[in-house]
């Protein structure tokens, strides 16, 4: 065959850096592997490389979490995930393992088997023999109504995919693909004239998903393997749910046209979900096989996201929410829970509050607001974060898709990567609200900036800027923030528990942060019309308010001096501390600040 995905080069990961050993250089080639490979020596390789950030989750959840999790099972408890954990690589016996399930399996993995092909429908086809190019399973491709802006392609010139290509945007299609308007498929017993209709997206385009990422695959896979009693018996990975006879209802079978709407069994059932049904046509070309043309139609609908999706956080709706989203005519009540998604041109550190949600007591809805959990994952590293090291590298990846005309198009692309300490997961420990305080400051910061320009613009007559219009200076100053946001969190991981130490990295940052704000502001006050010198009075609310530079000028240092605890305290101690006595042997003190 083509490309068998257990045994045949289709994943790009980069190799772990060695103890005493040089890093890759800048350009040097990424090897490409098998799953096989991959997942035995999983602590050889430090991360997949992929053609899109959306790519990564789709490989891990379709194809290596489920082979782990079904071949070995889940660990229990803390102890023994921690114990995997430490061992840095499969033992032995789990290595013996892996290859056996691999060798089991074998015939559910080929690409462009005839008869089974591996995430597809064998012989599916539409009513008129109908085909569409391959750039319908590329998120980021033209095709339809789906149209990029700068697209280099347009939908009468497919990509010619190779089958490593292929197999990859075949996974990322069962999970984000858009929703609306599906080809029909022969023996499909939904299909109404030649389509299907109320296709939802894929299920993690109704997530915002977050990932958390290790030093080495291995890292990551036991990262990403919630703990828990042993599967249902009929959870299974689609690969084992293949069967063409039978009752729908029964086999669960993803190897048919025919599709169902159905309640998710499990871990490895929501893992490997077949939202659709597809079906690769490669064809001979002079540079090898390739993918132009391919079928994608309808496939199983989940009846509702499950409650423990472990890839994301979650949203839970106040009773107020609830009750108005209830439907009057059946008296049922809203969904409590639902995923929290990620908002485009928002940086992850600015839902830092969500993610840390650990102590589901301390963030339920109440009835007026909105309350939220982090995911399962993250939730499961506080419980066993005091059997890894303090200082351990964490890194949390997010992504997600932004839908526009009714699902139907890729509007945008989420993916960020934020260093999180391990102990900042304790919502008792000193890093929690640090961290928490410090996220917290630079939203504050913006908003004094904001405050400045409207109230500068109120004194020259003008308006402020609406939120929703323009861009305001606060943006400019979150951007310029974003990157000392980032070194706070890496420093951060590296004190562990040093109140100290950790004291330390916040002043800095709060000097750096006053820095930049300062620079933002400056620009700000430099471009204040000459008459705001005198100001404006008027009246809101049968009150006068006096609109001025000076005053909005006081206005902004005392918002500064508010929001940045550390720096004001520092310089009120500064202006208070005497100059030592310069007849003095030892000069004590700080010298006073002008």
């Amino acid at each position: 065959m083509l490309l068998h995905l257990l045994d045949d080069p289709w994943l790009s990961a980069s190799p772990a850096v060695e103890a005493g050993a040089d890093s890759p250089r800048d350009g040097q080639a990424v090897p490409e592997v098998g799953v096989r490979e991959l997942l035995l020596d999983a602590h050889r390789f430090k991360d997949l490389v992929v053609d899109l950030p959306t790519q990564k989750p789709a490989i891990f959840r379709q194809v290596l979490l489920p082979i782990v999790v079904d071949a070995l099972g889940r660990p229990s408890d803390a102890a023994q995930w921690a114990a995997m954990f430490r061992a840095g690589k499969f033992s032995a016996e789990q290595r013996e393992k892996l290859a056996a399930y691999c060798d089991q399996h074998h015939a559910r993995f080929h690409l462009f088997d005839a008869d089974d092909p591996f995430g597809q429908v064998a012989g599916l086809r539409t009513q008129k023999g109908e085909t569409k190019g391959s750039a319908l399973l590329i998120a980021t491709a033209a095709t339809g109504n789906n149209v990029p802006l700068f697209s280099a392609r347009t939908e009468g010139n497919p990509p010619p995919l190779t089958p490593a290509q292929a197999a990859r945007w075949l996974l990322h299609t069962h999970c984000w693909d858009t929703a609306a308007i599906k080809t029909g498929a022969v023996s499909d017993p939904q299909v109404k004239k030649g389509k299907t209709t109320g296709n939802p997206t894929g299920p993690l385009g109704q997530l915002g998903v977050v990932m958390p990422m290790g030093r080495t695959v291995y890292e990551t896979l036991l990262l990403n393997i919630p703990c828990g009693p042993p599967l249902l018996s009929d959870d299974l990975p689609q690969w084992r749910r293949r069967s063409a006879d039978g009752d729908l209802e029964d086999t669960l079978s993803c190897a048919t046209p025919a599709w169902q709407t159905r309640a998710a069994r499990g871990l490895l059932d929501v893992w490997t979900w077949q939202s659709r049904r597809i079906r690769l046509i490669p064809e001979q070309t002079p540079d090898g096989p390739r993918v132009t043309r391919v079928i994608v139609a309808a496939g199983d609908r989940l009846a509702a996201v499950p409650d423990r999706e472990p890839h994301t956080a979650w949203i839970i709706d106040s009773a107020k929410a609830r009750a108005k989203k209830a439907n009057p005519r059946t008296t049922a009540a809203a969904a409590v829970a639902r995923p929290r998604r990620h908002q485009p041109g928002k940086a992850a550190w600015r839902g830092l509050e969500a993610l840390l949600a650990v102590d589901r007591g301390q963030r339920d809805a109440t009835a007026t607001r909105s309350g939220f959990h982090t995911s399962v994952l993250l939730g499961q590293l506080r419980e066993v974060r005091e059997r890894l090291p303090a200082t351990y590298p964490l890194q949390v990846e997010l992504t997600g898709i932004a839908y526009g005309n009714q699902s139907a198009v890729v509007e945008d692309l989420f993916f960020d990567a934020i260093p999180l300490p391990l102990t900042a997961l304790d919502a008792g420990g000193i890093l929690y609200g640090c961290v928490l305080e410090a996220a917290d400051q630079a939203e504050k910061l913006a908003t004094a900036v904001n405050h400045l320009s409207a109230d500068l613009r109120r004194a020259a007559g003008g308006d402020p800027i609406p939120w929703d219009k323009g861009q305001r200076p606060g943006d400019t100053l979150l951007h310029a923030l974003d990157p000392l946001m980032r070194r706070l969190l890496a420093g951060l991981r590296q004190v562990g528990e040093d109140f100290d130490a950790t004291e330390r990295g916040l002043l800095a940052w709060e000097h750096k942060a006053a820095t930049e704000t300062w620079a933002v502001a400056e620009q700000v006050l430099s471009t204040a019309a000459p008459d705001t010198f005198t100001g404006r009075t008027v009246t809101q609310g049968g009150k006068e308010h006096t609109y001025r530079l000076s005053t909005a000028e006081r206005g902004f240092r005392r918002r500064l001096d508010e929001v940045l605890t550390l720096r004001a305290a520092e310089r009120k101690a500064a202006r208070t501390t005497p100059c030592p006595d310069p007849t003095d042997g030892e000069a004590g003190g700080l010298t006073p600040e002008g």
